[in-house]
């Protein structure tokens, strides 16, 4: 009778397994969150790529392991938003009117819109980078942590035409589906790393609208030399890995300089890109949702700062926080440590609120410590 019953168990867990299985596989192949496959063209540049490893997978500069020691113990801690993980209200937030991006200044301003969501506005162009304005950077809602504020600094209806979208890398929390998909039409060109522009033509915008960048590929628009430059980091949607490159950006004009890093763990490419393009007047460094666990792949605060250093950044913004939980640490604890990093170091550092613009005038930033508050 046990025998039975054990039997009748096993054959109930099995078959549940194989639901759950068959449900995942169908959600991979027909929703379109997970993009499409590079065309033939595509394929050509792919395939000549030196960061290509020839089996449909890209590869860093260095040896890099997106696990370094993963515990079980830590898994159910990711299920929960105890330990100051998320804050207990909402982040300050400085709302912007459409009055606020006609009233350009001369000089570029940088504004947050979270996490690593970059609007800038420089030499007369409106420049929006890893554009993630959805409520969760997952596939869908059910599998992954909600934004900590519910409202943007300003509604996406209300943004003005967009002259470039940069993207650093595939992931959820850079390159999302359903801003794409609001925001494609009012944005003229796209510059994303090679591999990416399968996945956006795949949501309904045009080819012709979107060029691919391999490492060191650079285009220059209304005087502004826009870089692809190397990150330390890792690729993927669904169950593939790596078959897109990821980036860091460099932008460039006769009056100004500006790095963003993506996603980034560190490495000697950061001196490399300080060699070659530095220094920056200004520098957006990944500094969140790092893990000994992942060590390689993302930068502790004070790997940001050295990092800032390496680039020769005059003045820096630590991003890649104040939206998601994504990994363990305190939801402050990266603008914390890296904010006392850069006091040791003498590391100038600039600490806005979403929404709350940074003028590169070479006077005043904004600095305040307001997540202490």
């Amino acid at each position: 009778m046990i025998k039975k019953i054990l039997k009748k168990m096993l054959i109930g867990f099995i078959a549940v397994v194989l639901l759950i299985v068959i449900v995942g596989v169908l959600f991979v192949n027909l929703s379109p969150q997970f993009g499409g496959k590079p065309t033939k063209e595509s394929l050509v540049k792919i395939e000549k790529s030196p960061n290509y490893n020839g089996d449909g997978t890209f590869k860093n500069l260095e040896l890099t392991s997106a696990s370094t020691g993963f515990k079980l113990s830590s898994i159910p801690k990711f299920f929960t938003n105890g330990e100051n993980k998320v804050p207990a209200n909402e982040l300050p937030l400085e709302k912007i009117t459409k009055a606020y991006f006609e009233n350009e200044p001369k000089e570029p301003r940088i504004t947050w819109f979270g996490h690593s969501a970059m609007f800038i506005e420089m030499e007369g162009l409106n420049i929006f980078i890893d554009p993630m304005l959805g409520e969760v950077p997952a596939p869908h809602p059910l599998l992954g942590n909600a934004r900590f504020n519910k409202e943007l600094p300003i509604a996406i209806d209300d943004l003005p035409e967009i002259d470039l979208v940069l993207i650093s890398h595939d992931h959820y929390d850079h390159l999302d589906y359903g801003s794409i998909q609001q925001i494609h039409s009012k944005v003229k060109q796209f510059y994303v790393p090679l591999g990416i522009k399968a996945h956006i033509t795949e949501w309904g915008v045009a080819a012709s609208k979107i060029t691919e960048f391999d490492w060191w590929d650079s285009q220059t628009l209304n005087g502004i030399e826009f870089i692809a430059t190397p990150a330390r980091h890792f690729s993927g949607r669904g169950f593939t890995r790596n078959n897109t490159l990821w980036s860091s950006w460099v932008l460039k004009s006769e009056s100004n300089s500006i790095y963003f890093s993506g996603d980034s763990g560190y490495g000697k490419h950061f001196k490399e890109i300080g060699e070659k393009y530095g220094p920056f007047d200004f520098a957006m460094m990944e500094c969140g949702q790092y893990n000994e666990q992942w060590a390689h792949i993302h930068m502790t605060p004070e790997e940001t700062i050295l990092a800032s250093i390496d680039v020769k950044a005059d003045l820096i913004m630590p991003i890649h926080w104040g939206a998601f939980k994504l990994a363990l640490h305190t939801w402050n604890d990266p603008i914390i440590r890296a904010t006392k990093k850069a006091a040791e170091l003498n590391v100038q550092i600039s600490t806005p609120k979403l929404g709350e613009g940074i003028v590169l005038n070479g006077e005043d930033f904004p600095s305040s410590h307001w997540w202490l508050k």
